[in-house]
């Protein structure tokens, strides 16, 4: 039998000038997603009008479902207008995979690089 243990919350943001940077934790579906929108989006409205972008990252992410781009969608579209969106993702992973079929990578950029994302 072995254990598994859920990261709810996502690491805490790094204090970069308009930028909002948070690691995501390894699983995001139906049992924690709901619980991280609060999170993402706390750590958003933090910068006030300040934010610029937020980058979201999953390489540590080795499982994401619909839940997960759902979570994205829903930070994307509450964001205040002007603030941008990026993900940064391992491009052989699973996650990255989940962005390219459910077209999401369309709409919301994603990086391998995080010094890539945080300047874009």
């Amino acid at each position: 039998m072995s254990a598994v243990t859920f990261f709810t919350n996502p690491t805490e943001p790094r204090d970069l000038p308009g930028r909002v940077h948070l690691t995501m934790p390894a699983e995001i579906d139906f049992c924690n997603a709901a619980e991280l929108l609060p999170l993402v989006m706390s750590a958003a409205q933090a910068r006030g009008d300040r934010l610029e972008l937020l980058v979201l990252d999953l390489r540590e992410t080795t499982f994401m479902d619909s839940q997960g781009i759902s979570l994205i969608n829903d930070v994307r579209h509450r964001l205040r207008p002007g603030a941008r969106v990026r993900l940064v993702a391992r491009p052989e992973g699973i996650t990255s995979r989940v962005l390219e079929l459910t077209g999401l990578r369309r709409d919301v950029p994603v990086y391998d690089d995080l010094a890539e994302a945080m300047a874009s």
